[in-house]
């Protein structure tokens, strides 16, 4: 607590901003000074999960448990993607030079850094701390922070180890956290309306066509969509083309041939709205199976090139992986000279897992 021109100010106060007005003085009136809606602040805790999006997603898995444990708290989270953090999340901030510096201004009681790369381990190393868990950077390298990770940093290093792994990515950072593990969800704020007109109909289908620029040994080929849209608009379905600017020229030649429902590509949060209208979603693993699993949706997941067991569903999808096996784990592109593996996993498997899944909607 301190006194600004005679007035007291609760810099401890979880609502408290300093450069703004608080929350409860905006919506109430209400002063420092007898506000009824003063919170102590406990401490603070930041996590570092810098991206990739789908992973800043499916890393809000964390904040059930974390909260409490470490009640009032005031969490802070340094990434990439703010717009895909929770709103009980008190700090989001993205990583410029100047916020790194207030970074530095400031003591945790926990830090967590989650993304095993030199710049996030750098950026661990480099804030106050009471208590570090997941990555730091040790001989110029990422190594893990303590024990708990240790399990953890393997796997990414050794293809071996990652294929052995049973373990799902919740669990497993969960447990690098120092924290418990109950198959808890992930965290997503309420999607807002849909920006695209719907026509009427059956059930909605949404298909992520592409799987970015990262991993295209995933891609799978473009007749086989065409396949799979008129079989899913067969039975009834309104197909809908899921995807960013990778996917556009491909989801444009797909409405162009199947007259499959796309409206071009959207900011993120029109894009969560886009996937919030559609009862299954199709996909491989990208950006969008995340956020159809945060928004509990149905999903059809299409994998090749990762351990299976490193997806948590939630027992609300399933896992379909070609017939013929891939021979290019962890590959961005497929090395295989004979086959690609993905033309080994069939439209009809796709369309009979879709009309399964929807009896669960």
């Amino acid at each position: 607590m301190m006194q600004v021109d005679g007035e007291v100010f609760r810099s401890d106060c979880l609502h408290a901003r300093g450069d703004v007005p608080c929350t409860p003085h905006k919506q109430f009136g209400t002063h420092c000074d007898g506000c009824t809606h003063y919170a102590k602040r406990a401490g603070r805790i930041l996590i570092i999960k810098l991206g990739a999006a789908g992973d800043v997603i499916r890393t809000t898995v964390i904040l059930e448990p974390l909260t409490a444990k470490y009640p009032d708290h005031e969490i802070w989270w340094l990434t990439y993607s703010p717009e895909l953090v929770p709103s009980a999340v008190h700090r989001v901030l993205k990583p410029s030079a100047e916020n790194i510096v207030l970074l530095q201004q400031l003591h945790f009681d926990v830090v967590m850094n989650l993304d095993k790369d030199a710049q996030a381990c750098a950026l661990m190393n480099a804030v106050a701390a009471g208590e570090r868990y997941g990555f730091v950077l040790r001989d110029g390298l990422p190594a893990p922070a303590n024990h708990l990770a240790e399990a953890k940093y393997r796997t990414g290093v050794f293809d071996d180890v990652n294929k052995a792994n049973t373990l799902s990515y919740p669990e497993e950072i969960t447990m690098m956290s120092n924290l418990p593990y109950t198959r808890q969800e992930y965290v997503m704020d309420p999607p807002g309306s849909s920006p695209i007109a719907m026509p009427p109909g059956g059930p909605v289908v949404g298909l992520n066509t592409g799987c970015g620029d990262r991993w295209i040994a995933r891609e799978w080929p473009v007749d086989y969509w065409i396949q799979l849209i008129g079989m899913l608009q067969d039975r009834g379905y309104r197909v809908v083309l899921l995807g960013g600017p990778s996917e556009h020229e491909r989801n444009v030649l797909l409405h162009e041939r199947t007259g499959a429902i796309y409206q071009g590509t959207h900011a993120i949060r029109n894009f969560i709205a886009v996937v919030n209208v559609c009862d299954v979603v199709v996909t491989a693993v990208t950006m969008a199976m995340h956020i159809a699993i945060g928004l509990k949706k149905q999903l059809v997941l299409m994998n090749n090139i990762f351990n299976k067991h490193e997806f948590e569903l939630y027992d609300r999808g399933v896992l379909l992986e070609p017939e013929k096996a891939c021979t290019c784990f962890f590959q961005h592109d497929c090395t295989n000279p004979n086959y690609r593996c993905m033309e080994h996993l069939q439209p009809s498997t796709i369309a009979d897992a879709v009309e399964a899944r929807l009896a669960y909607v």
